[in-house]
């Protein structure tokens, strides 16, 4: 059985300032792991590793209002690169920018820790464009 995450955070800046922190690996290491490889077209490698997690997958959309790719880890047997899919979208609101980051095809038994980890990092985007 597969789950799905979800969480949504307003950031206070536009679309197209906080769009650049999903696509650009210097800016997503302001917010999230270690290390990252990011090549923001679709077929394009998604690398980011996160307290010794490797996140392997690849990018499947990425428009101004939308970014798509895939997302496992390396050497996992229960979530291998590429196995699940992470869609966020970006919409201009009065405040900023609802960032919605909804995550699928999750084995029910990394729900809890991938639900903890989005809310987490969706705090840490915030900060990063505070």
């Amino acid at each position: 059985m597969t789950s799905v995450v979800s969480c949504a955070i307003t950031i206070a800046a536009p679309p197209e300032e906080v769009h650049p922190y999903f696509t650009d690996a210097d800016l997503m290491l302001r917010w999230m792991g270690q290390r990252a490889e990011l090549d923001a077209h679709p077929d394009g490698r998604f690398a980011v590793d996160i307290n010794g997690s490797l996140v392997r997958g690849r990018y499947l959309v990425v428009t101004p209002e939308r970014i798509v790719f895939t997302w496992g880890f390396a050497g996992s047997a229960e979530l291998p690169p590429g196995s699940s899919t992470v869609e966020v979208t970006f919409v201009r609101c009065p405040e900023g920018t609802e960032v919605t980051i909804r995550h699928t095809d999750l084995p029910a038994s990394e729900r809890p820790d991938h639900s903890r980890g989005w809310r987490h990092f969706g705090h840490e985007l915030a900060s990063a464009l505070g």
